[in-house]
């Protein structure tokens, strides 16, 4: 199976050399075309800073990052993998620019300077096709961000990330900031539209009951470590490590359609 990002040997200081934290320490991680990873663990494991690191959005001290073979200091490679992969974040309100109509903001990426080059007439048409896709009313392009839920925000955040047609989708704790009513709702269409597209999807989260829904591999990260990973399967039914087993008894109640699995 063909490896899109590989990860050997990362690390990352954050703060003086005399104090500060070892944000990652040592991380090392492949991702396989087609795989959809979870990369678990509590608030300051490193999770976010390895994502980061892999989506070359920040500088490891130490360390390798490879996007289909290629390490990610050669400007080629950050090049195709901008053009490849696309980011789901935590927060929609903070990802999306109030003064912009969805509609102008879903097309958005298309018109970066990385993307493959679409005419205007394309740009409309993906446009209406993934906003359908996500659940979301064509007729509404051009409303703005104010004007929709924090689920519906969250769905044209998606939206924004599936235009450009990604191999590789990575969602750094999409439904945290949601209400618990519409996290399902959104998982639901995550896991829908992973699989139909065939993607490649890094999910960070700090619960593994959402990963479940989600996943078929695990990391679980601690102190800048992964002090875990394997089949999602095979983690759940006999947990090694004392974070993964803390994980597993914090998982809350939440009501996810799993009739996929």
């Amino acid at each position: 199976m063909t490896a899109q990002i590989e990860v050997e040997d990362l690390h990352l200081h954050l703060g003086s050399s005399s104090g500060g934290t070892n944000a990652l320490d040592g991380v090392s991680l492949h991702v396989n075309e087609g795989q959809r990873l979870g990369l678990v663990g509590g608030s300051g494991a490193g999770k976010s800073t390895l994502l980061k690191a892999m989506m070359a959005l920040r500088q490891p001290d130490s360390g390798t990052v490879r996007f289909r073979g290629t390490s990610l200091t050669d400007a080629n490679a950050i090049r195709e993998l901008r053009r490849s992969a696309a980011m789901v974040f935590q927060d929609p309100r903070s990802s999306l620019d109030p003064r912009m109509s969805i509609g102008r903001a879903i097309t958005e990426p298309l018109r970066s300077p990385v993307a493959r080059r679409t005419t205007r007439q394309q740009r409309k048409d993906r446009l209406a096709k993934v906003m359908v896709d996500v659940g979301l009313d064509p007729e509404s392009a051009s409303r703005f961000p104010h004007e929709f839920s924090g689920g519906q925000r969250q769905r044209i955040a998606i939206a924004r990330a599936l235009v450009t047609e990604p191999d590789v989708l990575v969602a750094d704790e999409p439904v945290s900031a949601l209400d618990v009513s519409v996290r399902a709702q959104v998982l639901n269409l995550l896991n829908d539209l992973v699989r139909e597209r065939g993607l490649t999807m890094i999910f960070v989260s700090h619960d593994l009951g959402v990963v479940r829904h989600l996943c078929d591999t695990v990391a679980v990260m601690s102190v800048g470590r992964i002090v875990e990973r394997g089949k999602l399967a095979d983690v759940y039914r006999d947990p090694q490590h004392v974070v993964t087993q803390e994980l597993l008894r914090a998982i809350p109640r939440i009501r996810v359609d799993d009739s996929t699995h």
